[in-house]
């Protein structure tokens, strides 16, 4: 099975047993690399009804991070430290989401928060999904990376191989270890994962090339901001990123399929799951043309899970004021 199809059954899997978390596919998980984690799983903190009564979208991280507070209307150029212009545009998408609310002071366009940011997470669990542990590539890296950055909580590969005592000793310790039937739906814990030390600084592996290895320290500053931007990445993006085909041999509510109703790209003619983006359309020798299969993702998120569609916001509502400009 393709890792494409591997992760979204997977995900459907892990979105039915535990209903609890959130979950979102293919998100930033470095700090200076360009480490892309397959799945991650967030469990909420305190004040995470506080977090989604604000939008149902993601609040920009420079937003939480500039000098902008509920008490305190600023300038963006003068509250981000970015170039002005991005600035004016981050600020600009935060007044969107509802998290900023715009004003105007001396013919200037000020913007506060319309609320206290909240302490709204509270784990971030990665995982990496890897069927065919015959075929690695740099997978040892990547995970020792995750280890050393302690960027997540924990750390867990998935795996459709037979997990042999080979194939651990090869891993770091700290990484759990799941082996995963994506046609039966059933998961078996290998061995269970380590508490990594979210809190402490950490190092990122960069680049590794012959006889030379590139790291960079990271702060534990540095690593609460990323954890919080994957954080607003996960709540707002979902897991759920693909568009069904137009195609009748597209049955996303097979019966016999071991989640029927998680909305799954499931192809009759292909007998499983793809890629609709790449494997749907004129070129395929099973292609039917049809309308789409009806599929409200909103909908489908918020009843497996704990994020909320549409919520009526904080920001208290100006109008006649224009959008910004100096």
């Amino acid at each position: 099975m393709q890792e494409f199809a591997f992760e979204l059954a997977l995900c459907a899997h892990l979105e039915r047993e535990r209903p609890d978390r959130l979950y979102a596919r293919q998100l930033g998980g470095g700090i200076e690399s360009r480490r892309v984690v397959d799945v991650v799983a967030l469990s909420p903190g305190p004040e995470f009804d506080r977090r989604a009564a604000v939008t149902d979208e993601t609040i920009p991280p420079l937003a939480v991070e500039s000098d902008v507070g509920p008490g305190t209307a600023r300038r963006p150029a003068v509250a981000f430290d970015c170039h002005p212009e991005r600035a004016r545009a981050v600020a600009e998408r935060a007044v969107e989401v509802g998290f900023f609310e715009r004003d105007r002071r001396d013919g200037h366009t000020v913007v506060r928060q319309a609320t206290r940011y909240p302490d709204w997470v509270g784990s971030l669990v990665a995982v990496e999904n890897k069927p065919d542990l015959d075929r690695p590539g740099d997978l040892r890296d990547q995970l020792r990376t995750d280890v050393s950055l302690g960027l997540f909580d924990a750390v867990v590969l998935c795996t459709a191989t037979y997990v042999t005592g080979a194939h651990l000793n090869r891993l770091p310790e700290a990484v759990g270890v799941w082996r995963f039937d994506p046609e039966s739906g059933e998961r078996e814990v290998v061995r269970e994962p380590a508490q990594l030390a979210v809190e402490e600084p950490g190092v990122e592996l960069l680049d590794r090339e012959a006889g030379r290895t590139r790291v960079a320290p990271v702060t534990a500053a540095e690593k609460r901001r990323a954890r919080r931007r994957v954080a607003e990445r996960a709540y707002g993006k979902g897991w759920r990123t693909y568009e069904l085909p137009g195609c009748a041999r597209c049955v996303p509510d097979d019966p016999d399929a071991p989640d029927p109703e998680a909305g799954l790209p499931r192809c009759t003619y292909h007998d499983g799951l793809v890629r609709p983006s790449t494997a749907c359309g004129p070129e395929c020798a099973g292609y039917d043309p049809a309308e789409s299969p009806d599929l409200d993702r909103a909908a489908l998120r918020a009843r497996r899970g704990p994020w909320r569609p549409d919520p009526e916001g904080v920001a208290r509502r100006q109008a006649g004021l224009d959008r910004f400009g100096e």
